[in-house]
């Protein structure tokens, strides 16, 4: 399942600079991941000082 973004996002981009894949982008407010680029592997996720990326 691949990981989407929450509000809590601080737009921060770190997630984006730790995705293997480069499935995170800037959207509006926040980052967004593209679920047919995502492998769910989680790096985004363990990264965030959030928290922002789940599976949901």
């Amino acid at each position: 399942m691949p990981y989407k973004i929450n509000n809590d996002c601080i737009s921060c981009g770190v997630c984006a600079e730790e995705c293997p894949v480069d499935a995170i982008s800037v959207g509006d407010g926040k980052y967004v991941i593209d679920p047919n680029l995502c492998i769910s592997c989680g790096a985004c996720a363990a990264i965030c000082p959030v928290g922002a990326p789940s599976q949901e």
